[in-house]
């Protein structure tokens, strides 16, 4: 299977079951991250973009003072795709770091 082939709503929740903190969110994957300060979840708001870039996948996401919100999908896939995953687990290494 392709990291680009949408994935079936059964194989959506499945995965989630793999990743922490992980919901669905208007057909995407979502989770809140809360920091401290400000100046932290900036901080891991640039990490995940170097973490995004380097996958070619970016999030849709926000930020206010110290929490940050992130939501993943696969535009060209029209859904949840493989991909979305990866970046998911990528991104809480990097919070849990």
């Amino acid at each position: 299977m392709s990291n680009l082939e949408k994935l079936s709503m059964n194989k959506v929740e499945e995965s989630l079951n793999h990743i922490e903190e992980w919901t669905l969110k208007d057909e995407k994957l979502f989770r809140e991250f809360k920091f401290q300060t400000f100046i932290q979840a900036f901080g891991f708001m640039s990490s995940v973009a170097i973490l995004a870039e380097q996958q070619n996948h970016h999030p849709e996401w926000s930020n206010v003072y110290n929490k940050v919100r992130i939501y993943l999908t696969t535009h060209e896939a029209g859904g949840i795709t493989e991909k979305d995953f990866s970046l998911a687990e990528a991104i809480d290494k990097t919070y849990r770091a």
